[in-house]
């Protein structure tokens, strides 16, 4: 896979990621977010696992040790994003959770410095400040009174920027990138039904009424999204990867327009523009500095 074709995989799981806010956002008018959460994840472990069987027939080498408890710190940072995320959509808006969540396209360079000690492409740091910008600006400019639950959206956004970082440095290596997304939903699904069994209430009808949604943030958001996320990050870098993923704060931003009604304001469509901007410039600085150093090897 081109590193073309991994960024567009990872386009397309911002693009599922962006509506799947809207489907989480109503799904809770019917059902508590850790039974969501618990059944999202468990819909996508049974989308994953055909695919791990059909990796497991076709894989040349065996399973490296410790790659099983590589995948269980990537589960459980993702379910940490998961739950600050969903639980924020309680008292704060699509478009806003879409903007806050987006703040780890800041983060995840930095935590790639500072715990990894590796330095980016340059034109990562102006390029995340313009994705940022232009996330900020998709908002309307402003976030006007702050609430609990956009607090926990800052949290989870620093949750999904170790996901991201963590699947960069073990995805390449182990060659199993279905058996990684399996495991990573697995461990939000266990987490998910203990914590739900404890503090939520269960009821049959409260799943029937939010079944669309757990569907699609199962089948999509998670499933097939995450999936794309492993498979493209195998072939670019944690930081750049961040970029295409942020894409999730301009289709949130969308779909919230479209199918809830909320407003984007002038200022959102030069948001828009402005990431769309930062992620060219992620694709064809490092390609044009490429091509000119070829020439001069030559």
């Amino acid at each position: 896979m081109t590193r073309i074709q991994a960024n567009l995989f990872l386009l397309l799981s911002g693009a599922i990621w962006g509506a799947g806010f809207v489907a989480q956002s109503t799904a809770m008018e019917t059902i508590g977010p850790l039974w969501f959460i618990t059944l999202r994840f468990a819909i996508a472990t049974l989308v994953a696992l055909p695919l791990v069987l059909i990796e497991a027939r076709q894989a040349v080498k065996p399973l490296a040790q410790g790659a099983m408890r590589n995948f269980i710190f990537i589960g459980l940072a993702l379910f940490g994003g998961a739950v600050t995320q969903q639980f924020g959509l309680l008292s704060t808006t699509v478009t806003n959770s879409g903007f806050l969540t987006g703040l780890y396209v800041v983060f995840v360079p930095v935590l790639t410095v500072v715990f990894l000690r590796r330095r980016p492409h340059w034109i990562i740091w102006p390029a995340a400040l313009m994705a940022s910008l232009g996330i900020f600006l998709l908002s309307g400019g402003t976030l006007s009174g702050l609430t609990g639950g956009d607090l926990l959206t800052v949290f989870c956004a620093l949750f999904w920027a170790i996901q991201v970082m963590l699947i960069g440095i073990f995805a390449a290596g182990t060659g199993r990138p279905m058996l990684l997304s399996m495991t990573q939903f697995a461990v939000c699904a266990v987490l998910g039904v203990v914590l739900a069994a404890i503090f939520e209430p269960f009821s049959l009808a409260a799943v029937q009424g939010a079944l669309p949604e757990i569907l699609y943030a199962g089948v999509f958001s998670s499933g097939i999204a995450f999936i794309c996320q492993v498979v493209g990050q195998r072939y670019t870098t944690a930081p750049q990867a961040a970029i295409f993923l942020s894409s999730e704060a301009l289709f949130a931003a969308l779909f919230g327009a479209l199918l809830l009604g909320e407003v984007i304001p002038p200022l959102g469509y030069v948001g828009c523009a402005v990431i769309f901007a930062a992620m060219l410039v992620v694709e064809l600085v490092p390609e044009l500095a490429r091509r000119r150093r070829q020439p001069a090897a030559a």
